[in-house]
Parts: structure tokens; sequence; C-alpha cells
């Protein structure tokens, strides 16, 4: 993978760390030395009990709200390349797919590690999503004094009509050309990222939290697999778009260590009518109360933040900061002429918050996910899998496809549910 695995770049990486650079790793306390990959130790199952839910109110009349956003898939990964534009040294950090939140704190290590390469005293990060804001907090802990350029804060961005939920490989590669070194690479972001999060955790407002994650089916639960179609003949390098499930790479077997595995509950367990239901812990991200901690944070540590729209990469000759990180996810298609970011739609309701009914529903085709924020919504065809919205640019939502969303999931609090008590 050229944006990293090239020998030039390696010694970018040790340059960097010689630096002090990834520093943020020794001020956060992240380096640990990790389980081999997928390994995890057998399972202790306590004595069986029902667990006490409250049900979720899934009526119309919760729906407050509705959105869309395009999710920057590119078929060999994020950009991670290094690039001069005039006199000015850019370094990109965008194209995450479905995985820009996950995979924020990784992503950023490297994209600092780099600029920090060049020994500068300040950067400047384009972009406020969730990428460029937390790489512009982490060059800050780097030592470095940052300006962020953007036309919009993090609120007004893709970033937060998201759903918020911890999904590091959701659409982030296409196995093929992103190649077999690209596993290491998701794996070392994916794992710092991870450990991250875990500093925000117990907060004032909850930015980062874990909930019971419950999947629910009418029959046995198995693995999905998506098994090559040799009627399908066309692919990513012949059409410049994924045509099926199978191109898709899939690396969360190699965090397995660290993330809670879904488990089944006996019957005796079981709160839903439905007969098979597995729970595991699922992490979170409130979006408002986490935004507010991050820019806190910025500026509190000195940033500047210009609202500024960019119309093409000689702008980024024209800032006074030689040093540039580029992270502006979908947007860089346009601004970049990158067309090998692929977009990907994807929509979310959100119900009124209900704290009391503090959990996550998967039931056919529907997740319901409760935040502080709201309960997200999301109605997915699970005949697509990973196709559902690739190469759909419309970001007008549908109401409509929520609507149904929480028809399909009535039956799930229908009487057979055991409730609270």
């Amino acid at each position: 993978m050229a944006e990293f695995r090239q020998e030039g770049q390696l010694g970018v990486e040790r340059r960097a760390m010689l630096t002090g650079t990834i520093g943020a790793a020794a001020m956060l306390g992240l380096q640990a030395c990790a389980p081999a990959s997928g390994s995890r130790p057998a399972t202790l199952r306590a004595p069986s009990r029902r667990t006490a839910l409250v049900p979720i109110r899934i009526s119309r009349d919760q729906l407050i709200d509705v959105k869309c956003c395009i999710r920057p898939l590119r078929a060999a990964g994020p950009n991670l390349d290094v690039e001069t534009v005039g006199d000015a040294l850019v370094i990109h950090n965008y194209g995450h797919g479905g995985s820009g939140w996950s995979l924020s704190w990784g992503s950023a290590d490297i994209a600092v590690g780099k600029a920090l390469s060049v020994l500068p005293r300040e950067i400047a990060v384009v972009g406020c999503g969730i990428i460029g804001l937390t790489t512009a907090v982490m060059a800050q802990r780097a030592g470095l004094k940052v300006t962020l350029y953007a036309r919009e804060s993090i609120q007004q961005t893709r970033s937060f009509r998201a759903s918020g939920s911890f999904t590091p490989d959701s659409r982030i590669a296409l196995a093929e050309p992103a190649g077999p070194a690209f596993g290491e690479l998701w794996e070392r972001m994916a794992r710092f990222s991870w450990k991250a999060f875990r500093t925000y955790l117990g907060l004032p407002g909850h930015p980062v939290e874990f909930g019971d994650s419950y999947q629910l089916s009418d029959t046995p639960i198995t693995r999905r697999e998506w098994p090559a179609d040799p009627a399908i003949t066309q692919n990513f390098a012949t059409s410049g778009r994924p045509q099926q499930n199978s191109e898709f790479g899939h690396y969360s077997e190699r965090i397995r260590d660290i993330v809670p595995q879904a488990q089944p509950l006996s019957a005796e367990e079981n709160p839903f009518p439905q007969p098979h239901v597995r729970r595991s812990s699922q992490m979170i991200f409130n979006f408002a109360s986490y935004a507010h901690v991050m820019l806190g944070e910025f500026f509190e540590r000195g940033g500047q933040f210009v609202m500024r729209d960019f119309a093409r990469p000689a702008d980024y000759a024209a800032l006074p900061q030689k040093v540039v990180i580029n992270c502006t996810g979908y947007a860089a298609r346009d601004l970049w002429q990158d067309k090998t970011i692929i977009p990907v739609r994807g929509q979310t309701g959100w119900l009124v918050p209900q704290p009391d009914a503090f959990y996550s529903v998967r039931y056919r085709n529907v997740s319901l996910t409760s935040k502080r924020d709201g309960i997200v919504v999301m109605n997915n065809n699970p005949d697509m899998g990973e196709m559902l919205g690739v190469g759909d640019s419309m970001e007008l939502p549908n109401v409509a496809d929520i609507e149904k969303g929480l028809e399909i999931m009535a039956p799930v609090f229908a009487p057979g549910f055991q409730a609270q008590g």
C-alpha cells in the first residue's frame, strides 16, 4: 500500500518516533503489549437470570429527526499519503468509509507522526469532522501550535450524522486493492483508537460509554457469509466500483481479543419474544458531549479556528503554515479530484432519548441504538450487506424507510417482552 508501506514513508515514521511523536501514546498511556491478534481466553458464564429491561417506545410520535450522510469509501483504504503543494507539505488523512469515528485516533496518530518528521512548530489542519478535530487535538498534545481551517464546525459536518458506535472495519477498504499489508495498518489504528476512547469513559456528559447490545432472530443465529457470485463478472478493477459483498475487506477478527464478543442467552435469560438472542457490549459515542469535550480541549490548548472554504489544492500553499494535514473526508473527491472515493449513502432516524431504556437491539434488518442524544434507528436491507448505498450520493433523507423500520421492530416489544420487574 503506497501511502504507508513504501520505504520512504517508513523512514518518516522512524524519524517521527525519534522526535517524540506518536507521543500522544506516552501522554495518554496508550502503549501496551497486545495479545496475539484474534486470541481470547475461554468465556466464564454467570448463573442464568432474566435481564430486566424497560421497553423502548418506538411509536411514530417519538421520531424527532432523520439524518443522511455520505461515507467516503476508498478501495485501498484511507489516504495517508504525503505530497508537496507549492512550498507546503501536505499529509492526507481522509477516506475512512464508515469507520471515521472508530479509527479517528489511530489515523491521527499516523498523520501527526508524519507531520512531526519535518520538525514544525505549527501546522494547519483542514476539515473539522471527527478526523480533522481529532488530528488537531493530537497535534497539540505533541506540542504543536494548530490552526484549524474548515467551512463548518463539527456540529454541521457529515460526522455528526453518523450512527455513533465503534465500527472500525465498516466499509474501510476493498480486500484486493488494499492488499494483504493493509490489515496490519488497520489493526494499528483500531487498537490505538480503542485505547484512546477508553480514556473518555466516566467523564461528565458521557462522551464515550458502553451499552448492552442484543441481536434477535426468529431462527438460529449464524454468521452470514458472502461468497463471490460467479455470475457477476464485473468488479472494482473493471468498473471502478465494487459489485458484490465479497470484494470488501473484513478485519475485525484481528482485534477480537479486546472487543467484547456476542454470547447467546439461554431461555431463562432472554427477555424478548424472539427465541434466539445474543448479547454483547457496544462502545458508543454521544456526539454533543464528545464534540464539547474535544472543542474545549482544542481551544484550551490555544487552538485557532478559521472558517474558510478551499476551492483547489493550490489554496493550501497560500496558508502561512507550511505543514498541512488534509482531513476533508468526502469533500476531497472534488477538492483534490480524488475519484477513487466512492460515495456510500447512509441514513439514521432519531427517537427522543429514553435513558431508562439504555440498550441496543438488532432484529431482521433494523437496529435501535439507545444513546444519551437519542435512539438511533437504522433500516438496512440485509440482502445488500456492505453494498447498501454504494455509489449513491443523494443526501436527502427518506422518512418512509425509518417509519418502515419502526413497524418491523414493533413485534420485539409485543406482550411477550419481559418488562422491568
